[in-house]
């Protein structure tokens, strides 16, 4: 049986060469071949000695996804549709700007939470991601931008994990994931640039705070508990107080000296001038000393989806929401959408590539694929 190499962090690749009777520098020497160079060939790999590169043709493989389509947006955006297998598909998307190139990865095929905006969320879950299926998303996407643009240098420079799937929820998979992006042999990103979403799987924070602490997210998108127990299913289990406590102690870790709280603007649910009183209130007591917790607000348009039975907030009320939280003190942006012309926008839908491959006979409860941007 062949293993992906794709599956390893530099410590488990260590481990694997060891296991194949190798010296542990030679996994250094394979990691950068496969993460910096973009090489799938042993061969190839001109530095490795040639009892080694025999060994790894016999026990192991470079494997990336199969991509079953691209699409390109009118403000650089650029969607890829990978299968994994089983009638599933997952999006990966790329976001540049002047200053970055920002891509959105995927954890999970569908996702359990189950928020009432998030067109995933209607969908149900399929399943975890491997390690090796998350890794490839940034192994594909770099190097054919690379190859695209005709450039040598690093084109991603930020990772945001806000594609489908609750990644708290794989956990087992993204922390070796995101140590590859982190590490200096592999794509040396920095733990400011690299940012994990999630909708408060509060004991997984603390988690990662201790075993990879990156840029964190927070889904938050409502200011009581009434309102999220609805829109946010998960909660329930997890309530407001606890998730604010655990995006506190986060902030002992965070390479960041704030936490980032999403929230998606939905017309007459959660934009009203109450609900930002509530959420300044919210923040105000939730810190240490009556400072307020640190953090940035970033209110999100909503982009309807059918079945979702909501509404994006106006323009003129998501500025006036804004303008509240700012005069209150709190570094409050608003998200610029992309790629919605190629349905690439946050919580938006992928049917119209799905509808053309083979993924259109599996059942109706996995047909959608939706897709979450955000670069921060």
């Amino acid at each position: 049986m062949t293993t992906n190499l794709l599956d390893f962090d530099l410590h488990g690749l260590q481990a694997f060469c060891e296991s194949l009777g190798e010296k542990r520098f030679r996994a250094q020497q394979l990691f950068r071949w496969i993460h910096q160079k973009g090489e799938s060939d042993f061969d190839r790999m001109t530095d490795l000695a040639v009892g080694f590169r025999h060994k790894l043709k016999q026990h192991a493989l470079i494997k990336g996804l199969e991509k079953i389509g691209e699409h390109s947006s009118a403000d650089g955006t650029i969607k890829w549709l990978f299968s994994v297998g089983n009638g599933d598909a997952i999006e990966a998307v790329y976001i540049p700007e002047s200053d970055r190139g920002t891509l959105c990865v995927s954890s999970q095929a569908g996702c359990a939470v189950g928020c009432r905006f998030c067109s995933t969320g209607h969908q149900g879950f399929s399943r975890n991601l491997t390690t090796a299926e998350i890794t490839a998303q940034l192994w594909m996407a770099e190097h054919h931008l690379r190859q695209k643009l005709g450039r040598s240098e690093r084109v991603i420079s930020n990772v945001v994990m806000m594609g489908m799937g609750e990644p708290l929820q794989n956990y087992s998979a993204l922390v070796p994931a995101l140590k590859t992006m982190l590490d200096d042999h592999g794509y040396g990103l920095s733990r400011r640039r690299v940012t994990v979403s999630t909708s408060g799987v509060v004991p997984m924070m603390d988690r990662l705070g201790e075993d990879c602490p990156v840029a964190l997210a927070v889904s938050l998108h409502a200011p009581t508990d009434a309102l999220r127990d609805v829109l946010v299913p998960l909660n329930v289990k997890y309530p407001l107080a606890e998730l604010m406590q655990a995006s506190l102690r986060y902030l002992d870790h965070a390479p960041r000296d704030f936490i980032t709280f999403e929230y998606c603007m939905l017309s007459g649910v959660n934009d009203l001038p109450e609900h930002a009183q509530l959420l300044i209130d919210l923040i105000a007591r939730s810190g240490v000393g009556g400072q307020g917790l640190s953090c940035k607000l970033n209110l999100i348009p909503f982009n309807p989806f059918p079945a979702s039975g909501l509404v994006r907030s106006s323009v003129e009320a998501v500025g006036r929401f804004a303008q509240q939280l700012q005069q209150a003190g709190l570094v409050t942006t608003v998200r610029k959408t992309r790629g919605d012309d190629i349905d690439a926008a946050c919580g938006q839908l992928a049917g119209d590539v799905v509808d053309r491959t083979k993924l259109a006979q599996r059942k109706s409860s996995q047909r959608v694929i939706p897709v979450v941007v955000s670069p921060l």
